[in-house]
Formats: C-alpha cells, structure tokens, sequence
C-alpha cells in the first residue's frame, strides 16, 4: 500500500496498530515513512518519528535525512547521520550534511573538521566543503607538460596501439576495452601521456576517462575538455546560456562522443531522445529535419541547446532544474519542488531517481570547472545552485514540452 499511497497505508496501520507489537508497529512506520520520503510528502518526518528506534536500512536512513533536509530538520538529520553504519556515514555526501547540521546547531569547529575531510575532493559535495570553509573552487596547479619521451612510450605501447587500431575500425567496444586494460599499473605522468595521445586523436571520452584517474599530478584540461568550440560556443550564445553549463551538461551525457546512443534511444552529443529532437525541430522551425540528422554535431547541438533553453524558461531560468528537467523530464523536475523554497542542494540531494541525482550534482561540479577554465578565475558552485522556489499551479509556457 505504500507504494502506491502512504497516506492510505498510514491509515490501514492505524487501524490495526492495536494488533500489533510495538516493534512491529514501528518496522511498519518506517516501511512507510520510507516510500513517503521517496515522494516528498511533508508527514514523512512524522511517520519516522512513529518508527522509534526500529533499525532502519541503509536507504531508509539516506531517505530520513533527505526527508529531514527538505523540512529543515537539522537535528533528525544530525541524529540520523550519527547513527549511520560507519562506511555508510564516511560518505562525501552525509559527511557534508552532517557538517551542516553541526554548523546549523553552532557547532562550527566541528564542522569545519567534517568539510575539512572532503574539502578539495573535485566532485559535487567536496566543491560545497571548500565554500563552507571559505575557499575558493578552482582547477589544481596544472602539471608539467609530458616530455617528448613520455609521449613516445604511450605512442608505443603495444595495448594503445591496438586500441587506437580498433577505433580506426570503429570498433569503439573492443577499443575502450583494450584502451583501458593498457592503463593498469600506470603512473600520474604515463596516464597523462596517454590522455594527450587521446586528444591528438579526438578520443574524447578517453582522454578525459584516463585524466581523471591521476591522483597526484593533475591536468584539468583533459579531464574537462571542451571540444566543438567553433559550434557549441556560438549555439550556446544564441540561446542565451552559460557555455559552462552546455558543457557541463554535454560531459555528462556523452562525453563528446558524436555517435553515443543510450540503451533508451537518445543520441549524439547532447543525447537527445527521438520525440524530442523532432518536437524540438518542429518548435523552432527545422523544416528539412529527419532523424537521422541527429547525430549530425551542428544540428545535435542546435536541438541541444534550443531545448535547453525552452526548458529553462519553462523552469524560472534554474539550471538545477533545468538540469534535473534534461535528464528525467520537465514535469518530474517540477513536481520535485517542494511547498516552500528550497536550497538548490537540498533538492539536488532529494531527487527520487538515483540516476537523475547523480547526474545533477556532477552536471552542476562541472559546470564550475568549466567556468573556471574558461574564464580563468574561481566559480561558485552554492551561487550556481542559488534556491529552488517552491511549487506553483501555474502552467508551463509550453504545456507540451516533452
């Protein structure tokens, strides 16, 4: 019954509350609470409390803090926190949100020891940490160009060799395979020979795959590439968007691969689904489009960015939103709202799928990166996810956006 509606399940359990154990009743609230965190019902909070002390799960005590986030319940989410399993707790994500609940309760030493542990991880939650303790987010010290040496031995190595081979063939499934097998047991300096090997080839994706495993020596402009310039910069611009959040988007749905498709269909550069590049088309007066124009790069990035822009309009210009709208749909991104505003990393953080959440939060770090890169100075990851308004009955500029 939960599944489908709490409230009618909540009722049930009323009824039969007197038949029932204390530990019983309390298993069942928390089986309850948990679908309505999922759903972001403002009696979730309530019905953990009715849960007592009963064991939760790993994903009913994730989704008691995301209900406790959204109603700014900072001592259920301290609490909760606390009494995660340690690995679980040691998480960048509850790491962070503990510091803020120690912060939000004046605890600040102690939680500028907590940001103080992911502070200058390169991801969503280790950006937020440096903001909390008042530093900057920006790219490393870039390392030291690889010498002539160091990129004759990636250009000799038997495995790269055949990997680039195989991407000759366009036979991109045995190529990332032997690509990546190549890698193991390489150093910081022979993965970012590698990497620029990638590019000098426009491997995208591999170059920025093999950037990203360095850990000591690092160099941001093969881990964000921004390649198609001399298109996506243009077609951002005419759109009035951020050429960092493009790309930042672009990075995450297919990181620069022309003929990317998912398995539920979508393609090319900005990964677009089949009704929506032709709705998209049809909006904006792409007579001569057929689909099999979508991986076309001009026209992926024209219908791209055009319907990033429609989205945004129809989402109080919110990247987050808009964001959340790219990958899962605009109405679920509306729905997600809740009553009253809302921080933007508080929703980021409470999106039901698992999938969209991910995808929100590094389309957003990246976003920084980008920016950072681009305009060469420090970005601000907390300004860009700024507050979510809350929900209104009031219907889409485009009541058919897809």
């Amino acid at each position: 019954l939960a599944t489908n509606d709490p409230r009618v399940a909540a009722d049930e359990l009323e009824k039969i509350k007197g038949k029932l154990q204390e530990p019983e009743r309390q298993w069942a609230w928390s089986q309850i609470a948990l679908q309505a965190a999922k759903k972001h019902m403002t009696e979730t909070v309530e019905w953990y409390a009715n849960a007592g002390k009963t064991p939760l799960s790993d994903e009913g005590a994730q989704w008691k803090v995301r209900a406790a986030l959204r109603a700014q319940e900072w001592g259920v989410v301290r609490d909760t926190i606390q009494a995660m399993p340690p690995t679980l707790a040691a998480l960048p994500e509850w790491t962070y949100w503990l510091g803020r609940a120690l912060k939000a309760g004046g605890r600040t030493t102690e939680a500028d020891a907590l940001f103080g542990k992911i502070a200058g991880q390169t991801h969503f939650y280790g950006n937020l940490a440096d903001e909390e303790l008042g530093r900057t987010v920006l790219p490393p010290p870039k390392a030291a160009a690889t010498t002539a040496e160091e990129q004759k031995a990636a250009q000799d190595n038997l495995g790269i060799r055949r990997a680039l081979a195989f991407f000759r063939m366009d036979l991109r499934t045995e190529a990332v395979k032997e690509w990546n097998w190549a890698l193991r047991g390489m150093d910081d300096r022979e993965l970012l020979a590698a990497a620029n090997l990638a590019k000098r080839n426009q491997i995208w994706d591999r170059a920025i795959n093999t950037a990203d495993r360095t850990k000591n020596e690092h160099d941001f402009t093969l881990r964000f590439l921004a390649p198609y310039g001399e298109t996506v910069r243009p077609a951002a611009q005419n759109q009035s968007l951020d050429d960092a959040w493009v790309y930042g988007l672009m990075r995450q749905e297919s990181r620069f691969i022309t003929s990317a498709k998912s398995n539920v269909g979508a393609s090319g550069l900005m990964q677009l689904m089949p009704a929506t590049a032709k709705w998209v088309a049809r909006k904006i007066g792409l007579r001569s489009f057929n689909h099999g124009q979508v991986n076309d790069t001009e026209t992926n990035v024209l219908l791209g960015t055009s319907y990033m822009r429609l989205v945004m309009e129809n989402l109080d210009n919110h990247p987050v939103l808009a964001s959340a709208a790219y990958n899962a749909g605009p109405g679920r991104a509306k729905k997600w709202r809740a009553d009253k505003a809302l921080e933007g990393a508080i929703y980021a953080e409470s999106i039901p799928f698992s999938e969209t959440r991910d995808y929100v939060k590094k389309v957003m770090s990246n976003a920084v990166y980008y920016s950072a890169l681009f305009n060469g100075k420090p970005d601000s990851l907390k300004a860009r996810l700024g507050t979510i308004g809350p929900k209104t009955s009031d219907a889409p500029k485009d009541a058919d956006l897809p």
